[in-house]
């Protein structure tokens, strides 16, 4: 039998790996959001990179799949100090966001005491994390990026567990109510149900627009439901951004919405509706459906007349 050889596992400085934090780590880390998602326990989908913010540049943005809401993304390739922790509340209120992940290579105690303050006194439905990133390699091997949660929302694993009771098809009760409203929506809108609603488990639904040149997103948060327009899945938001913007004001005299400032959500407006009620659940949909004919017609006049 032959010797079995064992290598030492070493940690390396993050910036033996990436030079530059927004030239090269940010710009990795939004490629490999699929791997912070892993281990926070949360479905991330990029919305965009150095979004601005008055004077200031927020890392990443990226969008919580399940619910709709905003996820902040905020990165150090050094050790956290007070000009980041400034910036992350002047971002949480500039850009909306219900949760914030905070990564760096080390953090200093005050700096996590204020992430279980966050995480203590905010309102419910905002979520702070504190994430440690390291960089490890045996001997001559690739680089490896390991993420390590240090703090989190309190009750969090109770969450993660009952995220993953729904992913196997346990049954749970919020997803279940998603489910009857979805198949409400069905019933309501044999329309809508044509075009691609079906009764699910999702907090979205999506509806292609201008010959499928974007999506129309309507969706059900925990104490709103709301809409926006964004990219075909695998296409680029920016080019879509790039057709849009020339009939800014257009678009929004039409459909009563800002085109916003190009997180990847255009047109976005929400309704103060509760979806947990279901004595609510017609006039959500009525609301979706009119937004749904709505911007269908705006788009396809105003990019059917780029033909």
């Amino acid at each position: 039998m032959s010797e079995v050889i064992f290598g030492r596992l070493t940690d390396l400085l993050p910036r033996e790996a990436w030079k530059h934090e927004a030239i090269a780590f940010t710009p990795w880390l939004a490629e490999n959001i699929d791997q912070l998602s892993e281990v926070i326990g949360v479905p991330l989908e990029l919305t965009g990179t150095e979004m601005a913010v008055e004077s200031f540049s927020a890392d990443i943005l990226a969008r919580n799949t399940e619910d709709g809401t905003i996820v902040l993304i905020e990165n150090q390739l050094e050790v956290t100090d007070h000009t980041h922790l400034g910036q992350i509340m002047t971002y949480l209120a500039g850009l909306e966001a219900q949760t914030v992940i905070w990564i760096a290579p080390r953090f200093r105690e005050p700096h996590l005491s204020a992430i279980r303050w966050l995480n203590e006194h905010t309102a419910d439905g905002f979520s702070f994390f504190a994430v440690r990133l390291r960089v490890v390699r045996i001997a001559d091997s690739p680089y490896a990026p390991i993420f390590e949660v240090v703090e989190r929302p309190n009750g969090w694993d109770r969450k993660l567990t009952e995220t993953r009771r729904e992913a196997t098809g346990e049954r749970d009760p919020l997803s279940d109510t998603r489910l009857a409203f979805w198949e409400r929506y069905c019933q309501r809108s044999p329309e809508a149900a044509a075009l691609g609603v079906k009764p699910m488990r999702a907090w979205n639904a999506y509806f292609p627009m201008a010959g499928k040149a974007a999506l129309l997103s309507v969706f059900v948060a925990q104490k709103y439901v709301g809409a926006y327009v964004r990219a075909p899945w695998r296409s680029d938001e920016e080019d879509l951004h790039a057709r849009l913007e020339p009939h800014a004001d257009r678009l929004s005299a039409l459909v009563g919405s800002e085109l916003t400032d190009g997180r990847g959500h255009f047109l976005r407006k929400r309704a103060e509706y509760l979806y947990s009620d279901p004595s609510q659940w017609d006039a959500i949909i009525d609301w979706m459906e009119d937004v749904r004919r709505t911007y269908t017609a705006a788009l396809e006049q105003v990019l059917g007349e780029e033909a």
